[in-house]
């Protein structure tokens, strides 16, 4: 049997150690509720395969697991090297050059052919997510900078390389990003992630791209950039969801600054209603340790307490020793954090309200839940906004969506405590509501005389304009 959905939704990165669909499968019945497809890596025939198994599970077992696309962005690394590595010594030298050819201990080849020009001296150089740090030196202004060895250590092949003090001249989507991006589109994915952006304009952009090809997908903004955090609430505002890509954010401002941004901005998230997942390094050491480490366990309860909507797992499943159990043992801790540690109904004033009927109507249910202390809170709806407002409160009821649009049924797999259901037909409110208080009475979701708040529209096929709340007994 599927695990039954937590409240804080899971995300996990598909690769190598979890291609093969049965493995996805017994991934899926531990409780994964959307898949990444991770562009940085694998080629398209990789992610054909692994869409194609997710769209066969999501049949099979009924599940509605959302499938997101993760553009790779103008992230700069080195080249390849003919040894399996070399090692850089504190002092050492090396000159960066942008002519393609094999690195060496010296002279590395990086792919940013507009490196030279950007760069300045006494800038940073981070390489292998700052496990390597060096300083520049000089700069030719065309195709070679020389930079000094601070912090040595075991450099490998197509290492990714930070520049925390550059301003970087690339677009917000390269020429692979753009090849990504149609393909993903074209292959039905939920979500488009979207690398290394600086600010909201960056969203703009992509959004834009997405509506010219007439298609219904929604973007993650993912904050690695110091220029994201200067315009975070803008990016919050225009972005469908954010991602605390912990990993290059850790990189490209002092790590001891990320606990604190990480909270800052889940509490922004939750107060404009935008759902927010924490990534990277979560559960790190089962990439090839059976368990987590107990800090690691903690990290993630105290994401949940946070409220993060989602929580995502990077190499400990797609690359990992333990795919399954590293969902499992995330499920695990998610599922005891909330129902021993933390009191979700939080009592959240939204003062940037954008549609104010709606908004308005969806704080009388919030409040209405709460006074009767109702068990399930069930909105009709077709673009998701009023669930994702909804949601935002946190409620202590369970939250179920009835909606006619199939496109947000897997979407809405990423908000935090929203379970989506396909219904066909309406026909009056009173008839749909009935339908949905016996479809869930049906699934054991409620019970007889439970109390019930929905919320919709009237007439229930008019769009965009709620303005109904109704209390009933199951």
């Amino acid at each position: 049997m599927r695990h039954e959905r937590s409240q804080t939704k899971t995300i996990v990165t598909l690769g190598p150690a979890c291609s093969n669909k049965e493995v996805l499968r017994q991934m899926f019945m531990e409780g994964v509720d959307v898949c990444r497809l991770n562009f940085s890596h694998g080629s398209h025939k990789d992610h054909l395969a692994n869409i194609q198994n997710i769209l066969e599970l999501d049949k099979e077992l009924n599940a509605n697991v959302a499938v997101l696309a993760d553009l790779q962005g103008p992230k700069l690394r080195i080249g390849e090297f003919k040894e399996a590595y070399v090692v850089l010594k504190e002092g050492d030298v090396v000159s960066f050059v942008t002519q393609e050819c094999y690195c060496t201990q010296d002279r590395l080849y990086m792919t940013y052919k507009n490196f030279p020009k950007d760069v300045k001296i006494d800038e940073y150089i981070l390489i292998d997510d700052g496990k390597i740090r060096l300083k520049v030196l000089s700069t030719n202004q065309d195709d070679e900078v020389k930079a000094v060895v601070l912090n040595g250590g075991k450099l490998s092949s197509k290492k990714g390389v930070n520049l925390p003090d550059t301003q970087v001249s690339l677009p917000c989507l390269t020429e692979k990003d753009l090849a990504d991006l149609h393909f993903a589109l074209d292959h039905g994915v939920d979500w488009i992630a979207l690398s290394f952006v600086r600010n909201a304009n960056d969203v703009k952009e992509l959004k834009r791209i997405i509506k010219e090809r007439g298609k219904e997908v929604s973007v993650v903004a993912k904050i690695e950039k110091p220029e994201a955090l200067d315009d975070i609430d803008r990016i919050i505002d225009v972005a469908d969801a954010i991602m605390i890509a912990r990993g290059d954010l850790g990189v490209e401002v002092s790590f001891d600054k990320v606990p604190i941004i990480q909270k800052d901005i889940i509490k922004k998230c939750i107060e404009q209603a935008t759902p927010v997942i924490v990534a990277t390094q979560m559960m790190e050491s089962m990439i090839t340790n059976f368990e987590p480490t107990r800090a690691e366990a903690t990290d993630v309860a105290n994401a949940v307490v946070d409220g993060a909507d989602a929580l995502m797992l990077s190499g400990e499943t797609s690359v990992g020793k333990y795919p399954i159990e590293a969902i499992r043992n995330m499920q695990k801790i998610i599922d005891y954090t909330e129902e021993n540690g933390f009191e979700y109904n939080r009592k959240i004033e939204h003062n940037d309200i954008k549609r104010f009927l709606a908004d308005s109507m969806c704080d009388a249910a919030r409040k209405l839940t709460d006074r009767t202390k109702a068990h399930a809170i069930i909105t009709f709806t077709h673009s998701g906004y009023s669930a994702f407002r909804i949601s935002s409160y946190r409620p202590k009821a369970s939250l179920f969506v009835f909606t006619q649009n199939r496109v947000l049924l897997r979407r809405m797999s990423l908000v935090w405590g929203v379970r989506s259901y396909l219904m066909e037909k309406t026909g009056n409110a009173d008839e749909s509501i009935q339908f949905t208080i016996d479809y869930l009475k049906g699934r054991n979701l409620i019970r007889e005389r439970d109390i019930v708040v929905h919320i919709g529209s009237i007439p229930l096929d008019e769009k965009g304009k709620t303005n109904m709340v109704k209390l009933s007994f199951a």
